[in-house]
């Protein structure tokens, strides 16, 4: 569902066109974000961040949104740096990426890597890999965190790898009663340090995308809830916390 009568895919264009940009001219977030606050302002600063990474060629969290054209229609722009983009030059820059192709040249995404070295063992490429599995299933199996829990999904934009200020929440739900729910996976250890991530998230929800009055709370999903995370849930009324398993079953192909 659109805000306005055009979907916000189709006002980046207006956009580029307004603001007279040039081939190989840069442009940063914040002018991307004033431009709609004058023109369309009832569309959220989240989901105009979100398509300024659907749009980019080679930034690889643009294929988390739906509806990513392959004709090209949706090959906008080039990242440069985290707030910084310039136009496509399908002449010179990577090929664009697009579902099941492998990144060429990819702008910086998740705060996930950058909190790799934060207790001393930064995680390996199969601990990354499997925080993707984790997060994908769960996405597509809310109801296992909560019956009548759904992904967020507007104006082109859904729930996984939601951008919040330069960094991302892991997954954006809405809850039956349409609250927000912010969640955030841990694949190994949940550390204390994992809720004050997480309530900052929540903070960023609230004052820059949610409605008034929208309720916003939070949810830990970890392998293991250290002691400490523990206590700092206690006192956290707004976020829940759990610990996973998972379990494997073969079936027999040749006896």
């Amino acid at each position: 569902m659109s805000t306005y009568k055009e979907p916000v895919r189709v006002l980046m264009r207006e956009m580029i066109e307004a603001l007279g940009l040039r081939p190989g001219e840069m442009f940063t977030k914040d002018k991307a974000l004033d431009w709609f606050k004058q023109k369309y302002p009832l569309i959220k600063e989240g989901t105009i961040s979100a398509h300024l990474i659907r749009h980019s060629t080679n930034n690889k969290n643009r294929l988390h949104h739906s509806s990513l054209q392959r004709d090209g229609s949706d090959d906008l722009f080039f990242q440069t740096a985290p707030a910084s983009f310039r136009l496509y030059d399908k002449l010179t820059d990577p090929t664009p990426i697009r579902q099941g192709d492998e990144p060429a040249t990819s702008a910086p995404t998740s705060a996930s890597a950058e909190e790799g070295t934060e207790y001393g063992s930064p995680p390996t490429a199969s601990e990354f890999a499997y925080e993707q599995d984790l997060r994908d299933y769960l996405s597509k199996n809310l109801h296992l965190i909560e019956p009548g829990l759904r992904l967020y999904n507007e104006d082109d934009v859904n729930g996984v790898e939601f951008p919040v200020g330069g960094r991302f929440i892991d997954i954006l739900a809405i809850d039956k009663a349409g609250g927000y729910v912010v969640i955030e996976l841990k694949v190994s250890r949940g550390h204390e340090k994992t809720i004050g991530q997480l309530l900052r998230y929540m903070g960023w929800i609230e004052k820059n995308h949610a409605d008034a009055g929208q309720a916003v709370r939070g949810v830990i999903v970890a392998k293991e809830a250290t002691d400490d995370l523990r206590l700092a849930c206690l006192f956290a009324r707004s976020v829940s916390l759990f610990e996973y398993d998972l379990s494997v079953s073969l079936r027999p192909i040749h006896s």
